[in-house]
């Protein structure tokens, strides 16, 4: 009985979240918010920069025992993985929580919905040059990857 007050509680304020701030901060960049984006990249030096690409491990402590192997990776714990996009202002424009802690960001970023629409030809259309070449597909920033 606990367990179910506690689910629908959870249920119930990520509703409440998603109502209330989905409008403004659950969305794609809109064509202002890719001119930002790009500015902040051309200021920080890397013209067509849309973003900060990173994944989190996140410790599950309360884990099923049955789905321990899959969520166990180089950490030696249990964790979930946070995929995210963010700005250097800090808003973060994309995230897919949920993947088993024992994925990389290689296997995270093949699995990713944000990358499957850029090698689907689905990315968001900018425009920028560097050194006399046009490009038209922004990119993002990646570490150890």
């Amino acid at each position: 009985m606990v367990e179910t007050t506690a689910l629908e509680s959870l249920k119930r304020f990520c509703v409440a979240v998603v109502d209330s701030l989905g409008e403004e901060y659950f969305r794609a960049p809109t064509t202002q918010d890719l001119s930002r984006l790009l500015r902040i990249g051309e200021e920080s030096g890397f013209p067509g920069m849309l973003g900060s690409y990173d994944c989190m491990q996140w410790r599950w402590k309360n884990c099923p025992k049955g789905w321990a192997g899959q969520f166990t990776g180089k950490e030696k714990a249990t964790t979930i993985v946070l995929e995210d996009v963010a700005d250097y202002e800090g808003w973060m424009w994309h995230l897919f929580f949920g993947m088993p802690g024992s994925h990389n960001d290689i296997n995270v970023l093949d699995r990713s919905h944000l990358f499957k629409d850029l090698t689907d030809g689905r990315a968001p259309s900018v425009s920028y040059q560097i050194n006399g070449t046009h490009y038209s597909m922004g990119y993002y920033l990646a570490d150890r990857i």
